[in-house]
C-alpha cells in the first residue's frame, strides 16, 4: 500500500502570498484520499507575512501557526501534518525539512545562512534540503540559480509552475545530478484543492514523524509522484530565457553552459 503526502504548501498565518489558514486545508485533502501533508510556510528571507523586527522567539512563535492549526485540526479530522519550511536565495527557493519549532527557537543563525550553511546544518541535525521548482521563470525572478552541491533533491513536479517545460528541466535535471525527485502543489489557497490539481510524493510506509520523509529522500525511497499526465516529459521543447548560474559543490559560480551540463 502507498501513502499520498502534500509536500508543498503555504498558510495565510505565514505566508504573505497565501490567502486560506492552515485549518482550511485538512478536510480538502483528506477528501482526495491524502494521507498528510507538510507546511512549508516562506521563510525568514522569502515571502514571508511575518514581521522581520520581532524579537526571533516571537518571530519563530508566529511562523508556526498555521502550521500548529493545521496540526490541530488534523488531529481531529485524521490527517497527519508535519513541518517544514522554504527559503530563498537570489530567486532560488529550497524545502526544508527535518528540523522543528524548538530547533529554530535556538538557532537564530537561519534567518542568515548561506546556501552551504542551510545544508550542512540540515546534514549536521538530520535533515535534507530540497530545491523547490528550480527552473521556473516569471516576471519576477531575475535568475536560475542551480546550486548543484547543497541539495538532497529535487522538486521535478511543482503544480504552481504555469509551464510544464519548467517541470521536465527539473527532472533533467535531477537525472543529471542523480538525485531523488518529489513533487508538491505549491498550494496557497484551499479553494484549489481539486481532484487532479493537486500534486504529492507515494511512500510505501505511513509517516509518523517528518524524519520519515527526510529518510525517504535522503535514502532514494520515494516511490513515486502524484502529478498531471505528462507533466514532466521531456520529449518536447524546453527553453530558458534567463540568465541561468550553475553552481559547483561548494556553492561557488561556475561557467558551465545549462544545455552542455543537462547533456
Amino acid at each position: 500500500m502507498n501513502y499520498l503526502y502534500e509536500t508543498h504548501l503555504h498558510t495565510s498565518q505565514a505566508s504573505i502570498c497565501a490567502v486560506s489558514p492552515g485549518r482550511d486545508y485538512i478536510r480538502r485533502y483528506k477528501d482526495l484520499g491524502y494521507a498528510g501533508i507538510i507546511i512549508t510556510d516562506h521563510f525568514y528571507n522569502g515571502n514571508t507575512a511575518i514581521d522581520r523586527s520581532l524579537p526571533w522567539n516571537r518571530w519563530v512563535d508566529r511562523f508556526c501557526r498555521g502550521y500548529e492549526e493545521a496540526r490541530n485540526e488534523g488531529a481531529k479530522q485524521g490527517l497527519d501534518v508535519f513541518f517544514g519550511w522554504e527559503e530563498t536565495f537570489d530567486d532560488d527557493d529550497y524545502l526544508v525539512y527535518g528540523l522543528d519549532k524548538e530547533w529554530l527557537l535556538e538557532h537564530p543563525e537561519a534567518a542568515c545562512w548561506t546556501r552551504r550553511e542551510q545544508y550542512e546544518t540540515a546534514v549536521q541535525y538530520g535533515g535534507c534540503v530540497v530545491q523547490a521548482h528550480p527552473f521556473r521563470q516569471h516576471a519576477y525572478i531575475r535568475g536560475i540559480h542551480l546550486s548543484t552541491g547543497c541539495v538532497h533533491g529535487v522538486e521535478a513536479a511543482n503544480g504552481g509552475n504555469h509551464s510544464q517545460s519548467y517541470d521536465a528541466l527539473a527532472m533533467r535535471y535531477a537525472k543529471r545530478l542523480g538525485l531523488p525527485v518529489t513533487a508538491g502543489s505549491d498550494i496557497h489557497s484551499a479553494a484549489d484543492v481539486q481532484p487532479g490539481g493537486v500534486f504529492g510524493v507515494y511512500l510505501d510506509t505511513k509517516m509518523t514523524s517528518i524524519q520519515d520523509y527526510v529518510q525517504a529522500i535522503r535514502q532514494d525511497r520515494i516511490q513515486g509522484l502524484r502529478m498531471t499526465p505528462g507533466r514532466c516529459d521531456c520529449s518536447g521543447a524546453e527553453t530558458v530565457d534567463l540568465p541561468v548560474d550553475i553552481r559547483g559543490p561548494e556553492d561557488r559560480r561556475t561557467d558551465q553552459d545549462l544545455w552542455t551540463f543537462l547533456g
